[in-house]
């Protein structure tokens, strides 16, 4: 499986400047890749187009044998009237119990399985929710700020979790954190302004497992191409 975008073009109606403008790039082999950019370049913008919600634009999105992409955001919400649990039976097969169980574990929230979604902080109720979307049938799996408002060492956990758990899925990971795109990613997109060429440009990540040593001095050399390729 691969996944491309070829001169996608795109402006908002009615607006002067585009967001994107001749954009391209390639994504050849699953693993977790990052969408890395200041805030109001379009990073979720692109994601939209990615899953269809915007169709307005011009260019070629290839998924060739993945049909199915989802797009899981950190605004996104449950009803708050009904137990996390029961929300996750609701929409989960018998067959994917224990891997949902495995996550909940995973993810620090075994004890908070029977409280209403209303009841949990921000970060907790990212973590449900993100736990709905990995228990979906999908090929690719777009995450947008997902691990909002959850601390470091936990969103560590959880990255290395999914890792381990869906190593031949592709994932497209937005992020504002240099630190983690650099050290847990395989590809890291950064994306810049419709005005510079490329817009685009790839910087291979250290896409660090549970099984490796980080190596300081190369992280952070990553880090540095990270932040030099978007500026």
């Amino acid at each position: 499986m691969r996944f491309s975008c070829r001169d996608i073009t795109f402006k908002y109606p009615d607006a002067s400047n585009y967001v994107f403008k001749n954009l391209s790039f390639e994504l050849t082999e699953p693993g977790f890749n990052a969408l890395f950019g200041p805030s109001g370049v379009g990073k979720t913008s692109f994601a939209k187009i990615i899953t269809g919600e915007i169709k307005e634009f011009s260019g070629e999105i290839s998924t060739d044998s993945m049909k199915i992409l989802l797009y899981s955001y950190n605004l996104e919400r449950l009803p708050g009237w009904s137990s996390v649990g029961k929300h996750l039976e609701k929409i989960i097969p018998l067959s994917q119990k224990s891997k949902k169980d495995e996550l909940v574990e995973a993810f620090g929230l075994k004890e908070f399985i029977g409280a209403r979604f209303s009841q949990l902080s921000l970060g907790q109720q990212n973590r449900v929710n993100l736990i709905r979307y990995l228990l979906q049938d999908f090929q690719m799996l777009i995450m947008d700020e997902s691990l909002a408002n959850v601390d470091e060492l936990t969103r560590e956990k959880i990255l290395l979790k999914i890792k381990d758990m869906f190593p031949q899925t592709f994932f497209l990971y937005i992020s504002h954190n240099v630190i983690e795109v650099s050290k847990f990613c395989k590809q890291i997109l950064v994306l810049r302004s419709a005005g510079k060429i490329p817009q685009v440009i790839t910087v291979e990540g250290e896409n660090y497992s549970t099984l490796q040593q980080v190596d300081k001095q190369k992280l952070e050399q990553t880090m540095l191409e990270v932040m030099n390729a978007s500026s």
